[in-house]
């Protein structure tokens, strides 16, 4: 059985926006620190402040795409919204201007992020969601490797130029919204009255085991803070700036390779497992991170971040899926979205108070106290959605 075609259209949309996207986020963090002067509070506030507050759309736009049961008009707001952001960014002369472009651009993901997850759940057989969900992710890390790439390219060939390479970002941002108009086709529906009206309070339908996925999923969240700390921890023991972006080439050369693997492996082994190995990896890459003297070391650390999230995003993607009833899929996954980016927010803005008051090691040695708390949680849980 062979995944449907409009995963891998999905996937080719993915992974343009996030060639985009990841050349911009590899230099942003030092273009808002020796560009525009901004602290690691402020640069975790805006990261934090750009997830949850966008992420709001996402109940929205799940909500909405339950009730008028099409999703692709959705996606082509969502992108388009994250297309428009990416000129601001080069065009930016304070830090307010860079609040702004990320979160019009991750309003656009909001926007897009759960109507595309439901639509792969609808369109994918349950015994191969891991599969989809995991090329989905593979093909949109493989775009967030290829993004950093150009940014190392670029800024050889604009000598460092930090504004001039943002602006390469906007051409495939584009791309991917054309892609999405004419590759990507909603499968055909019979003619129909739109649903029964959905309202928040249909959340009450969710059941048990959607709310413990939903909890499993904040709680991993806040062991997991904004990758522009790694960055910046790159930049921290020496690395010089021209080459900052390897650091999230290494990242989604661990993610893009072992997504789909990861995503197959997840329609076959216990939950529990899958769960526990994905935060045990976690765990190691913070130590590595917090004990770090070179760039050798984030590198290696970054490696294994990169890993942790293979194995355990598209899991996650599948385990709201499996547990959300059809008319609600949107939903569900919007108010995963929302809880999630809830935790992010607090991570992030923790993992920037513990940078500047006690120094990056303690940074990651909290976001390792966080996954060795989540996998006790685990190990304590019985009877529920993330048991074996």
């Amino acid at each position: 059985m062979r995944l449907p075609r409009e995963v891998k259209a999905l996937g080719m949309v993915s992974l343009l926006m996030d060639t985009s996207s990841e050349l911009i986020h590899s230099l942003l963090p030092v273009f808002m620190a020796s560009t525009l002067g901004a602290g690691m509070v402020t640069i975790g506030v805006v990261e934090g402040i750009a997830e949850a507050g966008a992420s709001a759309t996402r109940v929205a736009s799940g909500l909405a795409s339950d009730r008028i049961r099409r999703r692709k008009s959705f996606l082509l707001a969502g992108y388009g919204l994250a297309a428009i952001s990416k000129p601001l960014v080069p065009l930016a002369t304070s830090i307010i201007w860079i609040a702004l472009a990320r979160f019009v651009d991750r309003m656009g993901k909001g926007i897009r992020g759960a109507p595309r997850d439901a639509l792969i759940a609808d369109i994918t057989p349950p015994a191969m969601r891991g599969a989809a969900y995991g090329l989905r992710q593979g093909l949109d890390s493989f775009g967030a490797l290829l993004g950093p790439l150009l940014a190392i390219a670029f800024m050889v060939w604009f000598d460092n130029n930090l504004r001039a390479v943002l602006w390469v970002a906007v051409l495939p941002a584009w791309l991917a919204v054309g892609w999405l108009l004419l590759g990507v086709r909603e499968p055909e529906r019979p003619r129909q009255a739109p649903g029964p009206r959905l309202l928040l309070a249909d959340v009450r339908s969710l059941d048990r085991h959607y709310w413990v996925v939903v909890a499993l999923c904040a709680t991993i969240t806040l062991a997991r803070f904004s990758e522009a700390f790694l960055v910046l921890r790159a930049e921290n023991v020496g690395l010089e700036l021209g080459y900052v972006p390897v650091v999230m080439i290494v990242l989604n050369i661990a993610y893009s390779a072992a997504a789909y693997p990861a995503g197959r492996a997840a329609d076959r082994w216990s939950r529990r497992r899958i769960i526990l190995v994905g935060l045990g990896v976690l765990i190691v890459a913070d130590l590595i991170l917090a004990l770090a003297n070179s760039p050798g070391e984030v590198m290696l650390g970054t490696f294994c971040w990169g890993l942790h999230l293979a194995l355990t995003q598209g899991f996650l993607s599948k385990l709201v899926a499996d547990t959300a009833p059809l008319e609600l899929r949107g939903t569900a996954f919007g108010i995963s979205s929302l809880v999630n980016a809830a935790a992010l927010l607090g991570a992030s803005i923790l993992a920037g108070l513990l940078w500047d008051v006690a120094g990056p090691a303690a940074t990651f040695a909290a976001g390792g106290a966080f996954a060795l708390a989540a996998s006790v949680g685990v190990l304590a849980l019985g009877g529920n959605a993330a048991q074996d």
